[in-house]
């Protein structure tokens, strides 16, 4: 599998504190059934300022330890980009840090609060696809304007954003309510992805292996194979 979205890159954001941490998340990314892995630290203004040149640094220090000890799980990086007035400029100035492509345009993964969905984000979006940037929403199934309102889910859609699911998510790792409303969007075709959203090796592990043996289950290999692997493959390796 490839898993898009991880704070594996050690005492830069929220996920993992140092870089033991980080091993032992990239050997358990490696049990979980993930061959390749993205570093998407936050970028959150005045909470997480990372820059592109911070994560860069960041990722190759932590590749060089991968690969010194010996762990065969493959990485790249990008960043998980917090919705505010300085995307554009940002995009402006090419300080955004892209995971991939799909259809042509670069892939940003453009998180929104968990509280609400920000006012303005349908015009962001469209400014967004327009510069041919395309935005890669992660966990809108924890977001609690759309547990209220699960329809803002076809709405995110609508505007032409990428869906991607925790699989936590499935797991019931954030309650029944998140878990209920994940597996409706799976029956309702309105997941793109589904990665781990990783931040350290308990208390938010990797399970991407029993979210994709439970969607698997519960609507087949085929869509599995696709959520899963297909297209994370297509975004981040371009295929």
């Amino acid at each position: 599998m490839i898993d898009v979205h991880s704070h594996i890159i050690p005492g830069i954001d929220d996920g993992a504190r140092n870089i033991e941490t980080s091993l032992a998340m990239a050997r358990q990314t490696l049990q979980a059934g993930v061959n390749h892995l993205v570093c998407t630290p936050h970028i959150h203004w005045g909470h997480f300022d990372n820059t592109t040149e911070i994560i860069q640094s960041g990722f190759k220090q932590l590749q060089q330890e991968v690969n010194a000890a010996g762990i065969e799980l493959t990485l790249s990086y990008a960043g998980e980009v917090r919705v505010n007035e300085m995307v554009p400029i940002w995009a402006k100035e090419k300080k955004l840090p892209f995971m991939g492509k799909w259809k042509d345009r670069d892939v940003l993964l453009l998180e929104m609060p968990h509280s609400h969905i920000p006012s303005g984000l349908d015009q962001l979006v469209r400014w967004l696809l327009n510069e041919d940037i395309q935005p890669l929403i992660p966990h809108p199934e924890r977001n609690r304007d759309i547990l209220k309102s699960p329809e803002k889910v076809q709405w995110l859609r609508n505007l032409g954003c990428l869906l991607q699911v925790t699989a936590g998510a499935f797991t019931g790792t954030f309650g029944t309510r998140v878990e209920d409303l994940a597996f409706v969007m799976l029956d309702n075709n309105q997941i793109d992805l589904v990665a781990s959203d990783t931040h350290d090796t308990k208390r938010r592990p990797n399970e991407m292996g029993e979210a994709r043996h439970l969607v698997s289950q519960h609507i087949g290999e085929d869509i599995a194979q696709r959520l899963f692997n297909d297209t994370p493959a297509k975004i981040v390796l371009y295929s």
